[in-house]
């Protein structure tokens, strides 16, 4: 996933969860910001942050902040991009379910959810749903980083899925040179041991971190995760 254009700036201030003031130069600029979490740990005054331009009469703003440092990390924050790179990652064979795919179909219904992905093989049939992941300390990368009941209904939907479809819960983290990804006790229990629950009822949990640049991003290799409460 690449974005056609990107501006250096310095992140000022977040204004509400879809709005900051970034600075370009002397001006001051309004920019929206594609992600609701809470991203505390990753807006700080004075962060070098990456703008994408788009000249649009029905949007509010002309900016939308697509990546941010956190020390010396690269944070794509676009809650987009996961879906966009998965999708791509599907296409090109670079992800391994464990069986080869000749179907994708994007945002799927079954049931009372909406799946990311429903998937294909010769004999087999599988529902995926991707989580972006942005919190991460010392290569330990955590899901939410607030609390999430759409998250919980996902994965309690993967669960109940019918025997002979596979589910798969992806979670792409979105920055590079991490080494663990654990869920967010801390932060939402509920979703922490929903997650629990489904891995137990065979859901498959996969774990990518991501190649990431001011000009997008891209799925890079898989990564171990624990369901083990160590994100404090």
């Amino acid at each position: 996933m690449f974005y056609n254009n990107s501006i250096k700036a310095t992140f000022l201030y977040r204004e509400n969860r879809f709005i900051a003031k970034c600075k370009k130069g002397s001006k001051i600029l309004t920019v929206y910001i594609p992600n609701t979490g809470r991203c505390k740990e990753i807006f700080i005054k004075g962060a070098t942050c990456f703008l994408t331009y788009n000249k649009d009469k029905n949007r509010k703003t002309d900016y939308t902040l697509t990546s941010i440092y956190k020390n010396d990390k690269l944070i794509n924050i676009d809650s987009s991009a996961p879906n966009k790179i998965v999708g791509e990652a599907l296409h090109e064979s670079i992800i391994d379910l464990g069986f080869d795919i000749n179907l994708i179909k994007p945002e799927f219904k079954y049931k009372d959810s909406r799946f990311d992905f429903y998937v294909e093989g010769k004999d087999t049939k599988a529902m995926i749903e991707v989580k972006g992941v942005t919190l991460e300390k010392d290569g330990l990368c955590s899901f939410p980083d607030a609390p999430t009941k759409r998250g919980l209904k996902h994965v309690r939907g993967l669960s109940n899925l019918k025997t002979d479809i596979k589910a798969y819960i992806i979670f792409v983290i979105q920055l590079e040179d991490v080494s663990l990804f654990t869920p967010n006790f801390m932060n939402d229990i509920d979703f922490s041991n929903g997650l629990i629950d489904a891995y137990k009822n065979g859901v498959n949990i996969l774990c990518f971190n991501s190649y990431v640049n001011r000009f997008g991003l891209k799925i890079d290799k898989q990564i171990p995760f624990t369901l083990e409460e160590i994100w404090n």
